[in-house]
């Protein structure tokens, strides 16, 4: 799908996901079917972290005495941030500065809230607005000035083996939230130059969008005891000795709608897995002037008693041709119709398309069968949907031998290249320049085999990939 950014932009406005017209450049307005996929999304993650997180708010602004205490963490953001400085007419003699992420606004309040070792593990999480000045072409969802669905988790631990296991648990998490959208994606431990600054190190979830290039979807960062040394955030131990902290952050955005949308699209526009979808099943009732009350009525109760079993249902009676009606819930990605005519309830049948594979099936209308039958089509679109982009993402992988052939592949093929590498920073970045695109991170360590730039023995097995 060459065309696949063209084709983008003209799902987000047909299918009304957003509103680009926004008069400031990389901030969108979320329409009602594009906050309704957001809000399903948002609560299938929320019903994963409530597990074992309490989810909190922090405020937007931070104060630039808060944000500068970081200073690799505000190397990071520095070019990024946006700040205020007047409050009404008057100068703020204090900047502050609109959150670009939130650690430097939550950790010195966890410097209050933590106290002695019976309080650990915290684990908090929040879903905000954030804003990033971003200099690159801005992107829908994609690249954006004003990161409305930002979720970032934060946990606190009394000790490096806890934060270890807690990122442990974040890429489950997150692997579990992909895994019922059907985004394929690889975790990599990104290269150093590319970890989150601040972090001892940063895991990073990526998938792959139509055009070939890679979009990172979430990142899990261990933060050691860098923020805690910064922000004294303390606890006493068992023998009344204070020590620093050790935390963890993940999070996560606007991205994963972007994912969803362009991984499971097609010609015919969208293709919503079920658990997002704003409606999963629309019902078209097929009309002839003789009968059209009777299979009205019909629709209706049978509306009812789908919407009864939980399932989100629209029955479309507007006064317009089927025809434009299919194309109109094909273009926005409903996952089942059921067409009902007069003919159909004599017969006790109905005709069902599913909108993963556009095939028409007729099935029997039984009573006491039907929501099972229903929900047994939902699940099996899930899984054909998950299958089908688990398949094209594992044949996008590609091995290079040398640094020719990763450029060659990178050139002709797209997609993710895997090679062999020695680990060394200055090589990694001769790879990078050579091949002119990024290293995403390392996947695995290697057992055998030599480095595709230097010829040293190789330490991980990596994957490069044009980035956005």
């Amino acid at each position: 799908m060459s065309e696949f950014s063209e084709w983008f932009h003209n799902i987000l406005e047909e299918a009304e996901i957003i509103d680009t017209r926004y008069p400031i450049k990389g901030m969108h307005v979320w329409q009602p079917q594009g906050f309704k996929i957001r809000k399903y999304a948002l609560s299938l993650l929320k019903e994963i972290l409530d597990e074992d997180h309490e989810e909190v708010l922090f405020p937007m602004l931070i104060p630039e005495d808060e944000l500068a205490k970081e200073a690799i963490h505000v190397k990071g953001f520095e070019e990024e941030v946006y700040w205020v400085t007047h409050g009404g007419l008057t100068p703020l003699n204090k900047k502050l500065a609109l959150r670009p992420t939130s650690e430097t606004a939550m950790y010195p309040m966890f410097a209050l809230w933590v106290r002695s070792h019976t309080d650990l593990p915290m684990k908090f999480y929040q879903v905000v607005n954030t804003f990033r000045y971003e200099t690159k072409h801005t992107r829908p969802l994609i690249r954006v000035r004003e990161i409305t669905t930002f979720k970032e988790a934060h946990t606190i631990h009394a000790d490096s083996e806890g934060a270890s296991q807690q990122v442990e648990r974040a890429i489950e998490i997150y692997s579990s939230f992909f895994d019922q959208l059907g985004i394929p994606y690889v975790v990599t431990k990104r290269p150093e130059w590319d970890k989150f600054p601040g972090a001892d190190y940063t895991m990073a979830f990526d998938t792959l969008l139509p055009d070939g290039k890679t979009l990172q979807i979430g990142t899990v960062h261990n933060l050691g005891q860098t923020f805690a040394r910064t922000f004294d955030i303390t606890y006493e131990t068992a023998e009344g000795e204070h020590e620093y902290v050790y935390q963890t952050c993940y999070g996560l955005s606007d991205r994963v709608i972007a994912s969803i949308i362009g991984i499971h699209g097609d010609s015919s526009g969208l293709n919503l897995p079920p658990a997002v979808a704003p409606y999963q099943i629309v019902i078209v009732p097929v009309l002839f002037k003789k009968t059209a009350q009777e299979v009205l009525d019909f629709c209706n109760q049978l509306k009812d008693k789908i919407k009864k079993a939980g399932l989100r249902v629209h029955l479309d009676d507007r006064d317009i041709r089927a025809g434009k009606k299919y194309y109109g819930w094909e273009m926005r990605g409903v996952p089942l119709r059921l067409e009902i005519g007069p003919r159909d309830i004599e017969n006790k049948k109905m005709v069902v398309v599913r909108r993963d594979t556009l095939e028409k099936e007729i099935i029997d209308y039984n009573e006491e069968t039907l929501i099972n039958d229903l929900n047994n089509i939902l699940g099996n679109i899930t899984q054909n949907l998950k299958t089908k982009a688990w398949e094209n993402f594992q044949d996008n992988i590609r091995p290079a031998e040398t640094l020719e052939e990763a450029k060659n592949i990178i050139t002709d093929e797209q997609g993710i290249v895997s090679f062999l590498w020695c680990g060394d920073e200055s090589c990694g970045k001769e790879i990078e320049e050579y091949v002119n695109v990024d290293i995403l991170g390392v996947k695995e360590e290697a057992t055998e085999g030599k480095c595709i730039k230097c010829g040293k023995d190789a330490r991980n097995v990596a994957l490069l990939a044009k980035t956005y």
